[in-house]
């Protein structure tokens, strides 16, 4: 049996996030799957990056976005449900993953080879190759360690929304020229990619799609409430959000729970679930009357367990939520102040059919990559 080391924008985070742990398990599932017949297997590479070598989920203020001293006073009140929520993806990381014994710096990648194994390399999902983000080129996400350069292949990695200069360019042709096979998540990049490289470059559905809704379901965890609820999962705080789930949750006389940092809420009657665990957030999603968020992973999540839902447009996220609801037909779902009117019914049967039509390219994109690196 030979591994392929998965290497993403996960553990080593400053917030937990369900979307990126979600993201590595189901492209580690389908990794599996598809290498069935290969002979190979997935392992999550333990990666952390020199950018991220300050990230502490356990003390996420160190290094925040949002610098207001309101933000700052809400995660000190919410600290016993970040750590909570911080055991439960280190348990979700460990057992549901393989994953490295131990952590991979800049400094140190290279053993991996001999550690552990590793034969070849899948970059993705996520930003992985956003530089706004990370602020320049993260070296193992563009697979720039002398053990993956000619062995790696991307998956529906994203470069979200970019603003390169000439030399950022100068540097982006360079390192693509590491990869054996391109999976780019969302259209935006994706012709200058083709431009600039001489291997197979595909947009690739995010791997949370390519995975069938019966995958979660096999992991999901028992219903959390025996009330019925709305779900507020807010990846950044938005006050025409929080009122208009407030207002829905009024309207159909039923509780609202929420997930967020902001830890005061729960004076206004909130049910604040911080501190859920991976499995419990996709039971929140499944069991909801319906999601309200403004996170690109909460949609999907709500599309693939069928739960109605109301996107709101957010900062830093807006490409990459507007290309999946454009997949799944949905593109009249995003809200902007609360005051847009549309259903709350959606018909599921024809978006899942559009996802259904999407994974067939993308899961033939992944055995191909794959083929590459055995």
């Amino acid at each position: 049996m030979k591994y392929i080391g998965q290497v993403s924008y996960n553990i080593n985070c400053n917030f937990t996030n369900y979307g990126s742990a979600l993201q590595s398990w189901a492209l580690s599932q389908m990794i599996d799957k598809i290498g069935a017949e290969l002979g190979i297997q997935s392992k999550l590479i333990d990666y952390c990056p020199r950018v991220l070598e300050d990230s502490d989920c356990l003390n996420p203020q160190k290094k925040m976005w949002d610098t207001d001293n309101e933000t700052r006073r809400q995660i000190d009140l919410m600290m016993p449900a970040i750590k909570d929520n911080y055991l439960k993806f280190e348990d979700f990381y460990t057992n549901r993953f393989r994953r490295t014994k131990k952590k991979y710096t800049d400094d140190n990648f290279n053993d991996v080879v001999k550690d552990e194994g590793i034969n070849g390399y899948v970059c993705g999902s996520d930003t992985i190759f956003c530089i706004n983000e990370f602020k320049g080129f993260v070296e193992g996400y563009y697979a720039n360690f002398d053990c993956m350069r000619g062995k790696s292949v991307s998956y529906a990695a994203s470069f979200g929304d970019p603003t390169f200069t000439e030399q950022d360019y100068l540097t982006l042709n360079e390192r693509l020229q590491n990869f054996k096979a391109l999976g780019i998540r969302e259209n935006n990049m994706l012709p200058y990619v083709r431009k600039h490289v001489k291997v197979r470059a595909e947009r690739t559905i995010d791997p949370t799609l390519l995975a069938e809704a019966s995958l979660y379901n096999s992991i999901i965890a028992e219903p959390q409430m025996q009330e019925k609820y709305i779900l507020l999962y807010s990846r950044r705080y938005n006050k025409a959000m929080e009122q208009y789930a407030e207002q829905m949750a009024r309207q159909m006389g039923v509780k609202l729970v929420e997930i967020s940092i902001r830890a005061t809420n729960a004076e206004k009657g909130h049910i604040m679930r911080y501190d859920a665990g991976v499995e419990e957030f996709l039971s929140l999603v499944k069991h909801a009357e319906c999601l309200i968020t403004n996170s690109f992973h909460g949609v999907i999540f709500a599309v693939q367990l069928r739960t109605p839902f109301y996107c709101f447009s957010r900062e830093q996220g807006d490409t990459k939520i507007g290309e999946v609801l454009d997949l799944f037909g949905l593109s009249e779902r995003i809200m902007i102040d609360g005051t847009e009117k549309m259903s709350p019914e959606i018909d599921y049967n024809p978006v899942h059919q559009r996802i259904s039509e999407a994974r067939k390219p993308a899961a033939e994109y992944l055995k191909y990559a794959l083929r590459l690196l055995v």
